[in-house]
């Protein structure tokens, strides 16, 4: 059987990706974090003398810390599995890619180790973000020299 018929018969025969369905629990479970990011912000606003501008990192600070605790036990992959991108596009899904780098690396010792492929994925997200927040910003500055505002 040669490349392109063998290519063809494995991709007809390949199941179907839910994608409607992927793309709604996507959408409700990035919801829920948003909502229970919403009930942290919440408790501290009543709880605590915080500003809004004091409270708001305390609330990614809480999401990352739930995140890493459900990543060392082996819930959130559970867990990430059925909601996709809901769960990885936001803050959520970067300190999952840094805690579990740092935990299956660790036994070839904490710099070598952990160390150097804790920032693999992460890396690349922290390199695309500052590049592409520089180019937004050279436009933005383009922009703001016709007067046009954003």
């Amino acid at each position: 059987m040669n490349k392109e018929l063998f290519a063809k018969t494995a991709k007809k025969n390949y199941p179907k990706k839910p994608k409607v369905r992927n793309a709604i629990v996507a959408f409700l479970s990035g919801g829920l974090v948003a909502i229970i990011g919403q009930v942290i912000l919440n408790i501290i606003l009543n709880y605590t003398d915080y500003t809004l501008e004091e409270a708001l990192p305390f609330v990614s600070i809480t999401i990352i810390i739930i995140t890493v605790i459900l990543t060392g036990f082996g819930v959130y992959d559970k867990i990430g599995q059925i909601c996709g991108a809901g769960l990885f596009i936001p803050i959520s899904g970067f300190a999952n890619s840094m805690a579990s780098s740092a935990i299956e690396s660790r036994s070839e010792g904490l710099v070598y180790g952990v160390g150097g492929n804790m920032f693999k994925l992460a890396g690349t997200v922290i390199v695309y973000g500052v590049v592409a927040t520089y180019i937004l910003g050279i436009i933005r500055f383009l922009l703001s020299l016709g007067g046009i505002t954003i």
